[in-house]
């Protein structure tokens, strides 16, 4: 049956639409340009990762000395006065070595106990960057435990073999010529050697510190000749018992705490002469006239080399006042910037002004104190309230 024209007409309008639709897809598809050749395109690198390699160098903290190591006498296991330590540190070089290497200082506390004003110390010494140029020594009592804990941060390991000491006994100066021979043995560039007492504080920095200490030749050291008193404790031995080494004419007063030449510590460890006769006890009834610590650095110096001493303390006290032996502590309620601005502000003792011998420049001078005591347990608070803004 052949096809009749209606339904030829309904096929012919059933595939028009797909006639249509094939047109447009092809007009569009023809008239979509192709995608751009990139020429001469680069992978894009990132910058590789820093990685530490053993070419490079770790950063480091600061390194310090070792700490001074154990005398051990092989030769004499009784000896009680130190003989074998003082002779051999007498035999380093006076002059510090090597030649042209920079100059140290060392701060040698002396103490029967904890160190109460650590926490200051312990900015004096962090605040520089020139941790290469100080050693720290302590001489405390032996009785006390758990040196570990007691001395901390830049105090660690640096207690010396160490004997008890008491006031009115020559256990004092002792323990400070202990203190010179094992700084001596320890380190040839130290150059200056200052004695602190727990209750010291500094006064400026420890730059300026250094810078004041290092251009000086000479030490520093109270000798007083017409003191009231003197022949109390000349005598403290008996009227006899210092002759004929120590004259009553030679006989000198001064601080406790000095600054001393590399030159004037060998002097003091390779005395003999000198120390044979304040080592003495005093006689019971003189016991609270006997100050050697205050005597036998000053008369030895005063004898040796007077002139290559200047004839004052760096260490500020308070004696306003005071008639019990014991100068003035200062507490916290005393404690402020107007405090140190005084003492600062203060022209240490030089002698006996009339009668300063053959160096008479030292009448000219006007040296800065560096260091005051005493200041109490108390004070560490107020210290630290004012440490970086008016004492470092």
């Amino acid at each position: 049956m052949s096809p009749t024209p209606l339904s030829l007409l309904c096929a012919l309008l059933l595939t028009l639409p797909l006639a249509i639709v094939f047109t447009i897809t092809t007009d569009i598809t023809t008239t979509i340009p192709p995608l751009p050749t990139v020429r001469h395109q680069h992978p894009i690198i990132k910058p590789p990762r820093k990685t530490t390699t053993h070419s490079q160098k770790p950063i480091t903290k600061p390194t310090f000395p070792p700490p001074p190591p154990p005398f051990v006498d092989n030769d004499n296991d009784n000896d009680d006065d130190d003989t074998s330590l003082f002779q051999l540190a007498s035999r380093v070089n006076p002059n510090p070595s090597p030649t042209g290497a920079p100059k140290k200082l060392a701060f040698m506390f002396l103490t029967t106990g904890p160190l109460p004003l650590a926490p200051l110390w312990e900015l004096y010494f962090n605040r520089t960057k020139r941790h290469n140029l100080y050693n720290i020594y302590i001489h405390a009592d032996p009785n006390l435990k758990q040196h570990d804990l007691l001395y901390q941060g830049v105090f660690t390991n640096r207690t010396i073999p160490s004997k008890p000491t008491r006031r009115h006994t020559p256990s004092l100066a002792a323990a400070h010529k202990r203190l010179l021979a094992h700084a001596l043995l320890h380190d040839p560039l130290n150059y200056m050697f200052a004695l602190v007492s727990p209750t010291c504080i500094p006064l400026h920095s420890f730059d300026f510190t250094y810078k004041t200490l290092i251009k000086s030749s000479k030490s520093f050291i109270e000798i007083l000749e017409n003191e009231g008193g003197a022949w109390g404790r000349y005598a403290a031995r008996g009227d006899t018992a210092m002759l004929p080494e120590v004259e009553f004419g030679k006989f000198r007063i001064g601080s406790q705490f000095s600054v001393l030449t590399r030159q004037h510590a060998t002097v003091a460890v390779n005395d003999t002469r000198i120390w044979s006769k304040f080592k003495l006890p005093c006689l019971q009834e003189n016991v609270y006239r006997c100050y050697p610590e205050e005597n036998y650095f000053p008369t030895l110096l005063s004898m040796v080399d007077r002139v290559g001493c200047v004839p004052a303390t760096l260490t500020f006290v308070d004696w306003k006042g005071r008639h019990d032996g014991h100068p003035h502590t200062f507490h916290g309620s005393e404690v402020g910037p107007e405090l140190i601005r005084t003492i600062r502000g203060r022209r240490p003792r030089y002698g006996d002004e009339e009668i300063n011998g053959s160096d008479v420049s030292v009448r000219k001078r006007g040296d800065p104190f560096l260091f005051a005591r005493k200041f109490g347990s108390d004070t560490v608070g107020k210290l630290m309230d004012i440490a970086n803004d008016v004492i470092l």
